[in-house]
Formats: C-alpha cells, structure tokens, sequence
C-alpha cells in the first residue's frame, strides 16, 4: 500500500508538472507567428512545430463549418460608414462575391 501511494503521488505530481508544462508553453505562444517558420533546412524545429500547432489550433476554433450555418460578421458600408451585417447583402438566387482587397 506504501508503493501504491508513493506511485500515485509521483504519477499526480508528474501530470501537474506535465500539465503546467503544457499550459506555460500555450501561454507563451503569439498569437501569430511570424511568416517565415525558420531559418533552417530542418523539419521538426521548435519555430516549425509552433507553427504547426497555431494552424491547428486556427482550425479547431473557425466559426465557419461545411454544412452549418454561415458567419454572420458586423460589416462597415465603405461610402456611408454605415454598420450592417454581412449576410444582410445576401439576396435569394444571386450569389454573394466577397472581394478581399490590399492596402497596399
């Protein structure tokens, strides 16, 4: 019974650590990368994974899915600076373009 509470008080204090591990290195991650993942020839590299897991977690959290309902964004009349939502210039049987232009 000894080993037993010993081995489950190592097994609890190792998923804390794994746990603050997890939840430090979340906490320490931008919110966007930066473009250029590394400067380096090497798949695997801490900025590449990184990388890889805000994509994910990009994913996981989208508004938009395959079959539902489609966003419903505030939106900013250009001409009149008036606010709208965007599924307000939707009509029945005419599609709906969105154009993303630059700023540039």
């Amino acid at each position: 019974s000894l080993s037993l509470s010993l081995s489950l008080t190592l097994t609890l204090s190792l998923s804390l650590w794994v746990f603050m591990l997890v939840r430090l290195w979340l906490t320490s991650i931008p919110d966007d990368p930066p473009l250029c993942v590394s400067d380096s020839n090497r798949m695997f590299t801490w900025e590449s994974l990184k990388a890889v897991w805000h994509g994910q977690k990009l994913d996981y959290f989208k508004e938009a899915h395959l079959g539902s309902r489609a966003p419903n964004p505030e939106v900013v009349q250009l001409d009149q600076q008036q606010k709208g939502r965007l599924l307000d210039y939707a009509r029945e049987r005419r599609p709906l373009i969105l154009n993303f232009g630059s700023c540039t």
